[in-house]
C-alpha cells in the first residue's frame, strides 16, 4: 500500500517549534540568500543529512586492495604538463 510520501509528486509536511529569534535569524539568512524560509531550510537540512551520512561512510577493501590504495596515497604525484604549468602559474592572492 502506498502511502502519500512514497507517490510520486507528493510531499509530506514537516512541523517545527522555533524560537521567535531563530525564525527571525533563519528569515534573514533566507531572505539575503534569494531563498524563502522553507527552501532555505530544505537546503540546509539536505546537506547536514548529506554530509552525516558521508562521515559515517565506510569503505571495506580486501587485505591487496588497501595495500594498493595505501601505496597510492603513498606514491608522489608525477610531474607532467599539467602539474608544471599549475606550478608555474601566478598566484591570484599575490597580484
Amino acid at each position: 500500500m502506498a502511502t502519500p510520501i512514497d507517490e510520486p509528486g507528493r510531499r509530506a509536511t514537516l512541523n517545527l517549534r522555533i524560537q521567535p529569534e531563530l525564525r527571525g535569524l533563519i528569515d534573514q539568512a533566507a531572505s539575503i540568500s534569494g531563498k524563502n524560509r522553507t527552501d532555505f531550510i530544505l537546503d540546509a537540512a539536505r546537506s547536514a543529512a548529506e554530509t552525516a551520512l558521508l562521515d559515517r561512510t565506510v569503505v571495506v577493501l580486501d587485505p591487496e586492495a588497501y595495500a594498493a590504495f595505501i601505496a597510492r596515497l603513498d606514491t608522489p604525484p608525477q610531474p607532467n604538463e599539467r602539474l608544471r604549468r599549475t606550478l608555474r602559474a601566478s598566484l591570484p592572492w599575490a597580484d
